[in-house]
């Protein structure tokens, strides 16, 4: 049984979150696998669409069979009956774009890391509150790099992940880091539309390979 630290320590070894949903449960698992072949142990799955608790479970299944030390969280949770739904499923870990203390307590009654997003000051002190061992900055894009920057030395030891607009390049990965987070959440623009709708799934290997070099060098 992981912990809550060693998917924490997870997250923060591999420095970036990988984060879709796709309605198909093929082009799931397949980009799944894609992602764990390029070297991802933790991958965001998002509560996007009417298929995403199934295909969640798809998910859990090939983690079961296949690919035994991949962490699958679940994202977009805002209520208390989405937290429990997912943690029945067998979720790892909880992911929210807002704060909510009821998701806050299902995660805490259940030992599970808990994800908000924050745009602001308040909010990360009130996500603090409920113990969010890391925050997510969204929408990093526009509340931008300057943002976290200004406001990291007011929440000493805080960990932060970007997620939203992350692009795939140096120099925005690494103004990321330069500006104190620890991670950062890669969604559509790492498992894009034509990745997902045209199943490139070599040209996410070669793009998730190197948004893994990308962070390695930016940090």
């Amino acid at each position: 049984m992981r912990t809550k630290q060693d998917i924490l320590d997870s997250i923060l070894t591999q420095g970036m979150l990988p984060l879709f949903y796709h309605k198909s449960e093929e082009v799931s698992v397949e980009v799944t696998r894609t992602l764990y072949k390029a070297g991802i142990r933790v991958i965001e799955y998002t509560n996007r669409g009417e298929a995403a608790l199934e295909n969640f479970k798809a998910l859990k299944r090939l983690q079961q069979e296949e690919l035994p030390d991949l962490i699958l969280g679940i994202g977009t949770v805002k209520t208390a009956q989405q937290a429990n739904d997912y943690v029945d499923a067998g979720a790892d870990f909880l992911i929210s774009p807002i704060i909510s203390a009821e998701v806050a307590a299902v995660a805490a009654k259940h030992d599970l890391m808990w994800v908000p997003g924050c745009m602001t000051p308040t909010e990360i002190h009130n996500a603090q509150q409920f113990g969010a061992m890391l925050i997510k900055i969204f929408p990093a894009n526009i509340l931008g790099q300057a943002f976290v920057s200004s406001i990291r030395e007011l929440f000493p030891g805080q960990l932060f992940m970007p997620t939203g607009g992350v692009e795939l390049e140096h120099e925005n990965i690494s103004g990321w880091f330069h500006a104190g987070v620890c991670a950062v959440g890669m969604g559509s623009k790492l498992i894009t539309k034509n990745v997902l709708e045209y199943k490139e799934y070599d040209q996410l290997y070669k793009d998730t390979l190197q948004a893994l070099q990308i962070v390695q060098s930016a940090r």
